[in-house]
Formats: C-alpha cells, sequence, structure tokens
C-alpha cells in the first residue's frame, strides 16, 4: 500500500478546512493508499521518508508560506537529502487574496529537495466555498489516484 502523507499549516481554520476537503478525496481510494495528515509543527523526517507521495497545505502569510510549514522543510531539508529525489507532490494554499508568493515560495524550497510537482497548485482566494471544496477533494482524490496506479 501507497502512503500519502497530507502536512498542513492552519492557524485560521480556512486551510485546514481545505485539507479535510483534500483528505476525503484521498480516502475515496483509502484501499489502495494510506493517509497520514499531520499539522506542520508535528510532522518530521520519518513522517517524509515513509511517504510515497506529499500534499502540503498552507495559508499565504504576508505573501510567503506559513511558518509551521517553513519549519517542517527547514528540519527536513538536510536529513532528506538524496532520499527524496523525485517525490510527488501537490499544494493547496489558502490565500487572503492573491496566494501567488505562498505558491512560489514552495515551489522554489521543493526544486531544492528536489521534489516533483505533479499537480498544478489548488489556490483559494477568500472563504472557501463549496466549489472551492469540492476542487480540493478531486486534488486530494486526483493525487491518490495517480499515485495509486505508479503514474508517479
Amino acid at each position: 500500500m501507497k502512503t500519502l502523507l497530507l502536512v498542513y499549516a492552519s492557524q485560521s481554520g480556512h486551510t485546514l478546512q481545505l485539507a479535510n476537503a483534500a483528505a476525503c478525496g484521498i480516502a475515496t481510494l483509502a484501499e489502495e493508499v494510506s493517509l497520514r495528515q499531520l499539522p506542520a509543527l508535528q510532522a518530521g523526517i520519518d513522517d517524509l521518508l515513509h511517504a510515497d507521495a506529499l500534499l502540503l497545505a498552507t495559508p499565504e502569510n504576508f505573501g510567503y508560506m506559513a511558518g509551521a510549514l517553513k519549519d517542517f522543510f527547514d528540519r527536513t531539508y538536510y536529513p532528506a537529502q538524496g532520499r527524496v529525489d523525485g517525490l510527488p507532490y501537490a499544494l493547496l494554499v489558502s490565500a487572503g487574496n492573491d496566494g501567488r508568493g505562498a505558491v512560489q515560495a514552495v515551489e522554489r524550497i521543493a526544486r531544492g529537495y528536489p521534489l516533483q510537482q505533479v499537480l498544478p497548485p489548488l489556490i483559494v482566494r477568500g472563504e472557501a466555498t463549496a466549489a472551492d471544496l469540492a476542487a480540493a477533494e478531486e486534488l486530494g482524490a486526483t493525487l491518490a489516484a495517480g499515485l495509486s496506479i505508479g503514474m508517479y
């Protein structure tokens, strides 16, 4: 069975709402893909090394990713070197009005690991609507489906 690690940071609950929607999508393939969902401050190198794919969820704070997600990257970067090359990942961003700064920051760090982005980032601006939650669920299901069939 493949393992998908969902690492999220959420201060207001908006990002957690999107992460939970993505988790519902991943759960549709629970027989093929196991989900490990952790707050960024609790996720560590062992979680990363046991993952077959990674879903990151962050708010955009001051045009950047959440500090908790940056902390996850800081704690795992050197121990992960040469051990996660090409690990597939996708990204969810909850933004007040833009989101591109957080996307650029995560993509820059992901290239350094190097991780492989397999789906376009989902940026949700403002309060999540039913359509936004459905898009997050679809992102989770798509990532899990690709992982389950060996697409990445």
